[in-house]
């Protein structure tokens, strides 16, 4: 994140969050204008400190920023920043607003103090060295920019802090803030002093000033009353960004004659009648009056900018406007000189108040982040040597060197860098965990882990807390003993597995060894690690069809019948397998079960129906589950059949449980592990086990009986997830639902045995049916074990204490999974038991037993060691946001079964406001109270936590069905960092401008609104839907190429799938739909959108740095907000 350039800040109108001040600052010209309301000031710098200076992989924390006049900083919010040597910041008028910030406060007027004025000198750096004046007894409530009293005296330099200047903020363009500097950050000024002749108008100091005589009167700043048309010696209202003429003099501004006061402003008190130069009297919260003769203007209230010397009726010059005859006058940069425009339908008739926005360029964006990364590490080696070390973000492709730790697409952690005490991970509220992918996939060009025989004796393990061996033990007393670094306890080497060690102590056969130089290993598992001591059996694949009459009529059963013949032969195999050696089964149901023996000696299947569903059993044994080759010619005869078969029912009841528990005594009664897909349509409404009812109250979201709607209903499937865990039954549920089908109940079962939920709402065969196939084609495909046991071993000092994801618990220590395949994750909460010692590190092995699709009992470890830190610099330094975004979302959704929403908000808010409160206040250098202070690593956090609050799992809305929030809190669940990254902040990509990078996609855009052009098309994906909007200008020729029609409006967006067309526009867009969706598990909904087309807002609700349709914060409202209350914390 670039620091902004000196001088500029952003300021905008007290909106949704009080307590806020605001610094008026020069526009910068080239940024959009925009209106806002409710933003805050903010800007950004680096900070200095021990922890501020390092960020991942070598660039230093303040890579990317503009070299300034101090200290390098952290990235930081807020706080005016000073004007170069010899520029004037000239206060503006206030916004009456108490509490904000005090800084930049200039020299108190000529005279003794007035009440309620500071004689501060300036403190618009508060780490530079100013001289100060001594402060009075009550110091004046800072103005609506965050400053008090006058401006610095003229040459008297403060050293820049941002890089913000000349920011155009939002609105038409208005009077700048004029200035007497000689430079500004875009570059150097020339410096006039403009020759005035008796008689003679100044010439206007900039562009939109007007010009303006002796004795004349200054327009008006924003807020400050206007003068009347009509009324000689008073001002014509102005227009946007210059005064208006008085009419009849051009160019001519009379000032009030003697004894007149100008007539009240918005917000002020009206004039109460009196004589010539009687002043009204004070209104509520307004200064008494002060002595002073006829014609004298009221003495500046609090926070008022003081009067400067002159006649009566005198005002001083305003921001923007020119000084008085004498002074020195210099062309401020960024104006723009609109002489003689004005705004609204008639002459007099004044402009309103332009409102001000924090401009997004400022802020910290997650594209710049991103890309910065690549930058430095796309398409290279990370090597996993060293302890601590901080891996590329999940959206950067890279390679991975396993030199003894894991690679961090098995393991990613929220920080690298563990608190040393309990006291410290509890002070700054750091969630401390760790992301496990245990069976990831890795690219072709990285070896997998390696799979060690260790022989009848089993592998080698730590005598007291049963730690594998691996590349951190270390060998003692001539390799003939080993110390774990877990608990430190000495083992004897078994005589089998002895060896000579060198003077490094390393055994002579390590690099033979992959248990000693790898950090990720299999081994084959004895007969000691299996059920029964027994080898296990191959698993199976158990496919349950709801042959309903609503999914006869959509066409599901026939295309799944119609593909399986083929998706039979792509099971997955172990390595060194001719063929797979998964056996298969199959089943249809409605509201009665039916079984079908598929024995290789038969010709044609055979139906078994049972009807009794409330005592299901499975009425045969051999014939059910059958080898793929020796059966085909019967499983074909089946698959052709059964839609024929059921083509005329009119069955609209269901069951589900009865079948799940038909699949599990199926698995049971073979010994055999094995997976269970129920493609099913509907509310399971049948007299049977697990009935369910309509539940769906919209009444209730919002309130704190929303948490029901999530809750799974009764205890039947509870019990049902349990019995499935137990037989290593894994669920599936494919999902065809045309109303609400409580999903938060059906999803008890896949999420309690590592299953997974796929939902296709209102299927319609040419829209979903291939994306439905593919679903199921890389399910059938993908790597999976089963029967699984996680556990994880830690270092003296932390232990693991929470489990998150698709998983069961039998006990407090192991996870116990049905099946877990390369896509799934499960996060892991870590706490401390102790004080742990910095110079020995932190240690982690996560170990999984499991059975392979081949049949054979392996383990496979994951080990990685950590840092310790006692200082929270470098504790910050190390965090990767997007494993805590992980971590939070899990457990917020999850006790969303118990706490309302509400609340749960709140506590994620006050959670990471703290977070970076205890930054600021520990490691950030000093600043001032009104600048919000970010870490490197963690500046994404408002950024994402707004994200999150926005999801719409987590948000209450109406406009998001029950059963889809259900549905994406299940998803949640499981996903792993990069899915869960990418579904929070989704992904804008430009399709038909941008330049095409190494991996085949263009630079993606910010999330808003702002950055969609018309006459452009862009892909927004979430890992769930992919929308393609097109622009209302977009050329004709692109729409014909890509769609096959002349103009935008003929598009037909009722489709699932592009055509392919003979030209490079429609084979660039197919290249890009196919690159996105490779990176991606599931195939995403294809929806395309027209601009002002109904379905835009549906593609605006994914523009997450905007304002929410249902009133969710803005990304800029939501910073405001943080930088609220972490001042609140801070004070």
């Amino acid at each position: 994140m670039q620091a902004p350039p000196p001088g500029a800040n952003p300021q905008a109108p007290p909106g949704n969050y009080p307590g806020y001040n605001y610094n008026q600052q020069p526009q910068q010209p080239g940024f959009h204008p925009n209106q806002y309301n409710g933003a805050s000031n903010v800007t950004y710098t680096h900070g200095a400190g021990g922890g501020l200076q390092t960020t991942k992989q070598g660039p230093p924390a303040t890579s990317g920023s503009m070299p300034t006049r101090q200290p390098p900083a952290t990235t930081s919010m807020n706080g005016p920043p000073p004007p170069p040597p010899g520029q004037q910041n000239m206060n503006q008028p206030p916004l009456m607003q108490p509490g904000g910030n005090q800084m930049n406060a200039g020299p108190p007027p000529p005279g003794p103090p007035r009440p309620g004025m500071s004689t501060n000198g300036p403190s618009g750096d508060p780490s530079a060295t100013m001289q100060q004046r001594p402060p009075v007894t009550q110091p004046s409530p800072p103005n609506q920019y965050g400053q008090q009293g006058g401006p610095p005296p003229p040459g008297q330099y403060q050293p820049p802090t941002s890089q913000m200047q000349n920011m155009n903020l939002s609105g038409p363009p208005t009077m700048p803030p004029y200035s007497q500097a000689a430079t500004s950050a875009s570059g150097p000024q020339q410096n006039f002093r403009q020759a005035q002749q008796p008689g003679m108008f100044p010439p206007p100091s900039g562009p939109g000033m007007q010009p303006r005589g002796p004795g004349m009167m200054a327009p008006p700043g924003p807020g400050m009353p206007q003068q009347q048309p009509g009324v000689p010696g008073m001002m014509a209202p102005p227009g946007p960004g210059m005064p208006q003429q008085q009419p009849g003099v051009p160019g001519m501004m009379a000032p009030p004659g003697p004894g007149m006061m100008p007539p009240p402003g918005p917000g002020m008190p009206p004039q109460q009648p009196g004589g010539p130069g009687m002043m009204p009297p004070p209104g509520p919260g307004m200064p008494p009056h002060q002595p002073g003769g006829p014609g004298m203007m009221p003495p500046p209230g609090p926070g008022m900018p003081p009067q400067q010397p002159g006649g009566p009726g005198m005002m001083p010059p305003g921001p923007g406007m020119m000084s008085q005859p004498g002074q020195n006058q210099f062309q401020q940069p960024g104006m723009q000189y609109n002489q003689g425009q004005r705004q609204g339908a008639y002459p007099n008739q004044p402009a309103p108040a332009p409102a001000r926005r924090l401009d997004p360029e400022m802020m910290p964006s997650p594209i710049q982040v991103i890309e910065a990364d690549k930058e430095v590490n796309q398409n290279r080696v990370f090597r996993t040597e060293g302890r601590g070390l901080l891996p590329p973000l999940v959206t950067t492709k890279y390679d991975v060197e396993d030199l003894g730790n894991a690679s961090p697409r098995f393991i990613r952690c929220s920080t690298y860098n563990l608190p040393a005490t309990a006291d410290m991970l509890k002070t700054c509220q750091l969630p401390m965990g760790i992301c496990v992918k245990p069976m990831a996939k890795l690219p072709k060009r990285e070896e997998p882990p390696y799979l060690v025989d260790p022989g009848t004796e089993g592998p080698i393990r730590c005598k007291r807390c049963k730690t594998y061996m691996c590349p951190q033990f270390g060998f003692i007393d001539g390799g003939r003993r080993f110390q774990c670094h877990m608990c430190h306890a000495i083992t004897d080497t078994p005589h089998h597995y002895f060896d000579h060690i060198d003077h490094m102590n390393q055994r002579t056969d390590r690099d033979s060894r992959p248990e000693l130089c790898r950090g990720s290993y299999e081994f084959l598992a004895t007969k000691d690690y299996c059920r029964k001591n027994k080898d296990p059996l191959s698993p199976a694949f158990i496919f349950a069809i709801d042959v309903s009459y609503n999914s006869i009529k959509s066409g599901m059963v026939g295309l799944l019948c119609q593909n399986l013949q083929t998706l039979i032969d792509t099971f997955p195999r172990d390595y060194g397998q001719e063929r797979s050696s998964i056996r298969v089964g199959f089943l249809t149901y409605s509201n009665v079960i039916h079984f079908y023996n598929l024995n290789s000696s038969l010709a044609q299947p055979q139906m078994m129906v049972v009807s009794d569903v409330n005592d299901i059993f499975v009425p045969l044994q051999d014939g059910f589950l059958v080898d793929v080759e020796e059966s085909r010619h019967v499983i074909t005869n089946l698959l052709e059949q059964i839609p024929d078969m059921f083509r005329d029912t009119r069955e609209t009841e269901l069951i589900f449980a009865p079948v799940i528990q038909a699949a599990v005594q199926a698995l049971q009664s073979c010994e055999r592990a094995g997976k269970l897909f129920v493609f099913h349509s509907g509310l399971p409404s049948g007299e049977a086990p697990g009935k369910l009812k309509v539940r769906d109250d919209r009444k209730l979201i919002g309130t704190e009986k929303e948490k029901m709607l999530f809750t799974p209903v009764g205890n039947v499937y509870e019990k049902l997830a349990k019995d499935c865990v137990t037989a290593a039954c894994s669920v599936d549920l494919f999902l065809f639902p045309n109303q609400y089908a409580d999903v938060a109940t059906l999803a008890q079962v896949p999420q309690a045995t590592g299953g997974e939920i796929y939902k296709y709402n209102f299927f319609r065969l040419e829209i979903d049916g291939q994306r439905f196939i593919e679903d199921l084609k890389y399910n059938l495909q993908r790597d999976i074990v089963f029967d699984a046991v996680l556990r994880v071993r830690t270092s003296t000092g932390i232990r693991p204490v929470d489990f998150l994801g698709n998983i069961s618990m039998s006990n407090t220590t192991d996870v116990d999974l049905a099946a877990i395949d390369c896509d799934k994750a499960i996060t892991v909460e870590l706490k401390h038991d102790d004080k742990i010692a910095e110079d020995q590190g932190a240690h982690i092995q996560v170990a999984l037993l499991y059975t392979s699709v081949g049949g054979q009992r392996r383990l496979r470890l994951h080990n990685l060691s950590l840092s310790v830190c006692t200082t929270y610099a470098d504790l910050y330094r190390s965090c990767e946001t997007d494993v805590i975004m992980n971590h939070v979302a899990k457990k917020a959704i999850r006790a969303g079964l118990s706490v309302p929403t509400t609340k749960i908000r709140e506590e994620l808010i006050s959670q990471f406001c703290m977070v970076l409160a205890i930054y600021r206040k520990n490691v950030a250098a000093p600043t001032g109270a009104g600048q919000l202070i970010l870490p490197e690593c963690m500046k994404l956090v408002p950024a994402y936590v707004n994200c999150l609050l926005k999801c719409d799992a987590i948000s209450s809305s109406h406009d998001v069905s029950t059963d889809e929030r259900s549905y994406l809190r299940h998803l949640i669940m499981s996903r792993d960092v990069a899915d869960t990254q990418a579904l929070f902040y989704p992904t804008l990509i430009p399709v038909t401008t941008g330049e095409i990078r190494e991996d085949g996609l263009p630079v993606a855009v910010r999330c808003s609104e702002e950055r969609l052009i018309d006459r452009h098309a862009y892909i927004l994906e979430n890992t769930v839907n992919m929308y393609l909007w097109i622009g209302q200008n977009i050329n004709s020729e692109w729409v014909q190429n890509v769609f096959g029609v002349p103009a935008i409006q003929q598009i037909d967006v009722d489709v699932g799938s592009l055509k392919v067309f003979d030209n490079d526009d429609s084979k660039f867009i197919h290249q890009l739909i196919s690159t996105v969706q490779s990176s991606r598990p599931r195939r995403m909904k294809l929806v395309i959108v027209r601009q002002r087309d109904k379905l835009e807002p549906l593609f605006k609700h994914f523009l997450v740095e905007d304002r929410g349709s249902g009133g969710a914060a803005s990304y800029v409202d939501f910073l405001c907000h943080m930088h609220k209350e972490i001042r609140t914390l801070l004070s």
